[in-house]
């Protein structure tokens, strides 16, 4: 899941892909729907069919612990008392700690649940549909806390730390300063490796750091001053750290005030020479940021998979309200407005619950090739469920304002999920400059390919087929109806036409725009918006096609919200993809930027009251 300290990944996420594209070399060769959908190419391995992981033990397991979690959240945890007192009281963190839910993916070995990426999900969903605050505690714990230890610790490492922080040991992780939220390259925090060599000593402060003032176990990002053995230069480089409150020297401030959230500790940590043993660094010194990057890639598609537990709650809530509420003689679910509000409200959990499994059925088979994925899922349903819940308000009228009926809750705690695990409008930037790198490569690929042109006549060749038959109109549009159910023959040729337009939409910017497309973020973003809609496009497809063939009880239900989802987001990614290139659209965000200077450079609005003063 998730925790409330990195605004990650900003102007971190912008350079290091600019690097990357100026770089030459050819990259390699990746399975991701979205890194191929950037070169107008049909990858559907980990698509279709819709991954199914679970064997019958680990469903089995998976049932075991979900009844004993219900239970809890339905007889020991309060989330409105939780959001009132800002903190979970005792007897529930107690009960928490006692079902396991605090190692659910530890291995069995370390004193773990030892679950999969997939059951893990399961269980988010229920914190999800619960309390997203006593969510937010579990995931700020072992979704990013120890995950470094999961993923990079040592033998040594896991056998020292994995027991404790599934017997009582808070964990939390700490990469958000003052000077550095989106930005993590800009870390101030310092730690100095001694004489000998036997430890680092570490100052500096961290900010927002969910279960701040809880956590025993931090994993902790600082400079380290490192020499570079090609050329014998020092320079700081961010290295990750294992650290715990016993070595000294670490405070925590007071929790802080929040919107939401409440119950989860946020607050701030100091370091003040603390002594780092050696054997705690994470990775290898240097490594930091790479064990920064891969612990949040790794975790995102919880935060898809707690949302749609949410988004369950406030249709449910949403539901019981309109087919009771009786006006002008009919239940309001009789009313068109009302059943375009409840039917958007069912397509987007759906696709958002679509999305984390996708991503957690691919992860638990082993793929590498998920970051794009994974940031869609993330803004996909925080934006998702922040527009649920909001419909649901309105739904309930004045009754969905009052604090009893406990969506205003739900409300506040949604609105930090757009901003916290990367802002959602980086993760866009993240999506459209990594997709356009790769794609990029390739017209580099062919840029060397002509300075050599008898020694790469094939692949000269093979691109200006493609170029020739494009443009008179005969190229052959990417097709996968033959692995989709007989009812989506149509959703799927929609999908199939936008990546072909979608490919040819990259290459054009690229052509247009060279290196200097790091700094058209208006495009940008209109790229990234239709990378995922033709990537939640297939995702659905491919889940109502599983369905279908094992004729479920919800099939035509599945088939119908994914028909009309697929019809419009074909539309948006027309018009998304139109806008790009469109004089008309560009100079609209000419506009907008010259707006934007204008209100900036008088510190608000500029224009004066009509009244004149």
């Amino acid at each position: 899941m998730i925790c409330f300290r990195c605004l990650a990944t900003q102007a971190a996420v912008k350079n290091t892909v600019e690097e990357k594209i100026k770089k030459s070399a050819a990259p390699k060769e990746t399975q991701s729907f979205v890194m191929n959908l950037f070169r107008g190419q049909l990858q559907t391995s980990q698509v279709f069919p819709f991954p199914e992981v679970l064997n019958e033990d680990q469903i089995d397991t998976l049932k075991l612990m979900i009844d004993p979690m219900e239970k809890f959240f339905e007889e020991v945890n309060d989330p409105m008392k939780n959001d009132d007192n800002a903190s979970i009281d005792e007897k529930t963190m107690a009960t928490m700690w006692e079902l396991g839910v605090f190692g659910l993916q530890v291995p069995q070995q370390y004193g773990g649940m030892g679950l999969s990426n997939t059951q893990y999900g399961r269980c988010v969903e229920i914190c999800g549909y619960h309390d997203l605050g006593i969510g937010i505690t579990l995931g700020a714990h072992q979704s990013i806390g120890f995950k470094g230890i999961l993923l990079f610790g040592t033998p040594e490492q896991k056998e020292k730390y994995l027991p404790r922080v599934c017997s009582g040991d808070c964990a939390a992780f700490c990469l958000t300063e003052p000077s550095c939220g989106s930005d993590a390259s800009s870390i101030r925090s310092r730690a100095v490796k001694s004489i000998d060599g036997s430890h680092y000593v570490l100052n500096g402060s961290k900010i927002w750091i969910s279960n701040g003032g809880l956590a025993e176990i931090m994993t902790v990002f600082a400079q380290v001053p490192t020499k570079d053995l090609a050329t014998g230069e020092t320079k700081d480089k961010v290295t990750a750290f294992i650290v715990e409150r016993s070595f000294g020297g670490v405070t925590s401030g007071p929790p802080e005030k929040k919107m939401g959230i409440k119950c989860s500790n946020t607050t701030e940590i100091y370091f003040e020479d603390v002594k780092i043993p050696a054997e705690n660094v994470l990775h290898t010194e240097g490594q930091g940021f790479k064990v920064a990057m891969s612990i949040l890639n790794n975790g995102r598609f919880g935060m898809a998979a707690a949302l749609s537990g949410s988004m369950r709650y406030c249709i449910k809530k949403a539901v019981e309200h309109a087919i009771q509420r009786v006006q002008f003689g009919r239940t309001i679910d009789n009313y068109g407005s009302i059943q375009e509000k409840l039917g958007r409200m069912a397509m987007l959990q759906y696709v958002t619950e679509t999305l984390a499994y996708t991503i957690s059925g691919n992860m638990d088979n082993g793929s590498q090739d998920y970051h794009l994925e994974a940031a869609i899922s993330k803004c996909f349903a925080s934006e998702s469920a922040w527009w649920v819940c909001d419909e649901a308000i309105q739904i309930l009228g004045g009754m969905g304002y009052m604090k009893e009926a406990n969506l205003e809750r739900v409300m506040r705690d949604l609105r930090i999920f757009r901003i916290f695990e990367g802002t959602n409008d980086i993760l866009r930037l993240f999506v459209a400059l990594t997709g356009i790198q790769y794609a990029g490569s390739h017209l580099k690929e062919l840029q060397r390919a002509f300075k050599n042109p008898t020694a790469n006549l094939g692949l000269i060749f093979e691109e200006a087929t493609k170029r020739a038959t494009r443009a008179i109109g005969l190229a052959s549009t990417p097709n996968f109806t033959h692995l989709v159910h007989p009812s989506l023959q149509e959703s799927a040729t929609f999908c199939a036409k936008g990546l072909e337009a979608f490919g040819q939409a990259i290459e054009s910017a690229l052509i247009r725009y060279g290196r200097d497309i790091v700094d058209q973020q208006f495009v940008l973003n209109r790229i990234a918006q239709a990378a995922f809609d033709l990537y939640t496009m297939s995702v659905v497809i491919s889940r109502s096609t599983t369905s279908a063939n094992k004729n479920l009880p919800s099939t035509e239900h599945e088939l119908l919200m994914t028909q009309t989802w697929c019809s419009e987001a074909a539309s948006r990614v027309s018009y998304n993809l139109k806008s790009v290139s469109s004089d008309k659209h560009l100079n609209v965000f000419n506009n907008l930027s010259k707006i934007s200077r204008n209100v900036c450079g008088v510190g608000g609005c500029v224009q004066l009251n009509p009244l004149g003063f």
